[in-house]
């Protein structure tokens, strides 16, 4: 999948669009994005196959259970999505990759919505 400096590319682009997007940040308490960045630049290098750092300092990842305590919202997923494979888009991955990463993205974020958009 490219490695440590592939996925800390991805993530900090990421982080860079939740920034300024307001819909996104409300997602995310902590003022500063750092350490959002940190935890998730390690869960997606151990579930690349990469080191289990993520598992070792947090446990595992839980990914569902971790997130019940945010309201994420259809719309909030499909921001996340945006600036995700927007993210994804500034790395040369090879296809195969690149495909197998972007389905992984889509369907983690389907899963983890868990409340209405609002009326």
């Amino acid at each position: 999948m490219g490695g440590h400096e592939t996925f800390a590319r991805i993530v900090r682009e990421f982080y860079r669009g939740v920034a300024d997007d307001p819909a996104l940040r409300a997602l995310y308490p902590e003022e500063d994005l750092g350490p959002a960045e940190e935890r998730l630049r390690m869960f997606l290098e151990q579930y690349w196959g990469g080191p289990s750092t993520y598992s070792e300092q947090r446990g595992h990842p839980r990914l569902r259970m971790r997130h019940v305590p945010f309201a994420v919202t259809p719309t909030q997923r499909d921001r996340w999505l945006h600036h995700m494979l927007a993210a994804v888009d500034t790395v040369d991955l090879d296809p195969q990759a690149d495909a197998a990463l972007r389905d992984y993205l889509v369907r983690a974020a389907n899963m983890l919505v868990n409340a209405p958009d609002p009326a």
